[in-house]
């Protein structure tokens, strides 16, 4: 079952460009890592959503995602509230949510009526 982890950042004042270009230089080999996108929720906020293979995928990746953060950390500020620079969450998926399929068109009645002009057009010529 897929899984998501989700780590919300404050950077300091003046680093916003520098934590991006961290991330956009970022070559993660984590196993069972999918993807991700840092997302700008803020001035000075930002989120990191990972999308990855399993839960016990992220587990066992936490190591080396603590280490990928020690080179930015110090880019970063303190949260408050005893949580430090990172505010992390991670889980299963549970839903997954897609848009409705496009209705299908019924053909152009003006569309229809040209080709069988163009049609009998051709038969005559012949």
């Amino acid at each position: 079952m897929a899984a998501f982890n989700i780590v919300r950042f404050r950077v300091k004042p003046g680093c916003e460009q520098a934590f991006v270009d961290a991330h956009r230089n970022m070559k993660p080999d984590l196993k069972g890592f999918r993807s991700g996108a840092l997302v700008k929720t803020g001035d000075q906020t930002f989120c990191m959503v990972g999308e990855w293979g399993s839960f016990q995928n992220i587990v066992d990746a936490r190591p080396l995602m603590v280490g990928l953060l020690g080179g930015m950390r110090e880019l970063l500020e303190d949260l408050g509230g005893g949580l430090g620079v990172t505010d992390p969450v991670s889980g299963e998926v549970v839903a997954v949510l897609k848009p409705p399929a496009p209705k299908k068109r019924a053909p152009k009645k003006k569309a229809a009526a040209k080709k069988r002009a163009k049609k009998a057009k051709a038969k005559r010529k012949k």
